[in-house]
């Protein structure tokens, strides 16, 4: 640890526990620095305002003030660097500190190395910044590169099948069901209605009234439900247009119709003011602008479709429901493309082969599997075959299980990922979460 000398700044330290407060002021105090110490979020606010600390290291659960309320407090009028130190380290309050301005977040009970080294980083960026040349010339020559979406973009806006869920332990992966957007110039395309679409709709409010296409894989209820909450709907001037594949025991339109009852939601389809239009999906691919949509038949109860994008130069698979080598149950190093048990899936292989990314599901983790055969969803074994055979070399996996929290799902991508190595594939694969979005 390098000493830091006497007189170059003050450090004001924030706890409600005795010891806590000791032990800081003692590891900073060694350090050099003149420490001010008070023991709730009032007199640590009171104590800023008119001490003006370089540094406040201040706990979350303070009594009088909570110690975010302090940290916007600060932030919002003084000069001031900020550590939180807290043992209410969840993601959540983390993300919330460093989302308002927090310079670093330390979890309690912590190790006093690494609480000087965050004190020490602080200050040495602090000097490094006064002595950046700030004239309007090295302003105008700084590097400040934009991300470039002339190309277009997707995102996905839910990734959840089965049912919406919501908690703290399920914070990293998001809650909604599937919901996928594609746009490139002009076209707004997407594809399932799940509850995602809810988030994806009042985004799309926020400009004008524009042409919207909606793809629906199938009607199972996690892929329509979110429809009902589509703000555009609602908007003079958008122009909805939905897409179904043949098959369905009813016609799309009476499905979604069926939906907005009053026996079962407070608003008609005939009250929604955008101008709707329902069609079946004939040809193959279908092409909006520049961007072609191919779909193909999956392995699911229902009519059910996957889709592939293609945009420019880019090709993305999507497919959400498939129980792909149904009932198979041995390791996925034993079978290939040319086996006879593989034959009935052949022409899903065929359909993802050369995508440049498949967002495809993986649903069950091995052991849960058995007890789901039939069910229209992949174990994550057999959901490997398919990324090998297909050639997949980015794979993002979505149509996560409602009853797997965050936990959970990091178990079942480390287990894919070991599968994947075992069976000598260098395929980049990672999970999908709500939100997750990437230039086309």
């Amino acid at each position: 640890m390098t000493a830091i000398a006497p007189g170059k700044g003050c450090v004001l330290i924030a706890d409600d526990v005795p010891d806590m407060l000791e032990l800081t002021t003692r590891i900073v105090a060694g350090m050099g620095f003149e420490v001010i110490a008070v023991g709730d979020g009032e007199e640590a606010l009171a104590k800023a305002r008119s001490n003006r600390p370089d540094l406040i290291i201040i706990d979350i659960m303070m009594p009088k003030m909570h110690g975010i309320d302090v940290l916007k407090a600060v932030l919002s009028e003084l000069p001031v660097g900020v550590i939180m130190a807290s043992a209410k380290s969840f993601k959540p309050d983390v993300d919330q500190a460093m989302m308002l301005g927090a310079f670093a977040f330390i979890t309690k009970p912590f190790k006093e190395q690494d609480l000087a080294d965050a004190v020490e980083r602080f200050f040495a960026q602090r000097s490094a910044s006064r002595a950046s040349p700030t004239s309007a010339a090295a302003a105008a020559a700084a590097y400040a590169p934009s991300l470039d979406l002339t190309g277009g973009y997707w995102k996905l806006w839910g990734t959840r099948g089965s049912i919406p869920v919501v908690g703290p332990q399920y914070a990293r992966h998001g809650g909604n069901t599937s919901c996928l957007e594609v746009s490139r110039g002009e076209e707004v395309i997407l594809i399932d209605a799940g509850s995602g679409i809810r988030d994806a709709g009042m985004e799309l409010v926020k400009g004008a009234p524009r042409h919207i296409r909606l793809l629906i894989g199938h009607t199972h209820w996690d892929h329509i439900q979110g429809f009902p909450f589509f703000a555009p709907a609602y908007v003079p001037g958008f122009r909805i247009d939905i897409y179904g594949a043949p098959g369905f025991g009813k016609d799309l339109e009476s499905v979604f119709r069926g939906q907005l009852d009053r026996d079962y939601f407070p608003v008609e389809m005939q009250d929604m003011a955008a101008d709707l239009s329902f069609h079946k999906l004939e040809e193959n691919p279908c092409v909006f602008g520049d961007v072609r949509i191919g779909w193909e038949f999956m392995n699911h109860p229902g009519a059910t479709v996957g889709f592939r994008i293609e945009a420019g130069n880019r090709r993305i698979s999507y497919i959400t429901d498939n129980e792909f080598l149904k009932g198979y149950l041995g390791r996925p190093h034993d079978i290939h493309k040319d086996d006879l048990y593989v034959g009935p899936f052949r022409k899903t292989i065929d359909f993802v082969a050369g995508a440049d990314l498949l967002i495809g599901e993986a649903q069950y983790p091995n052991d849960e599997y058995p007890k789901k055969i039939g069910w229209g969803h992949s174990s994550v074994s057999n959901a490997c075959v398919l990324a090998r055979e297909a050639g997949v070399k980015r794979w993002i996996v979505t149509h996560h299980d409602p009853m797997h929290d965050d936990q959970a799902l990091q178990r079942k991508l480390d287990l894919t990922r070991q599968i994947l190595r075992d069976m000598d594939c260098d395929i980049d694969v990672t999970h999908a979460f709500d939100g997750m979005s990437q230039p086309l």
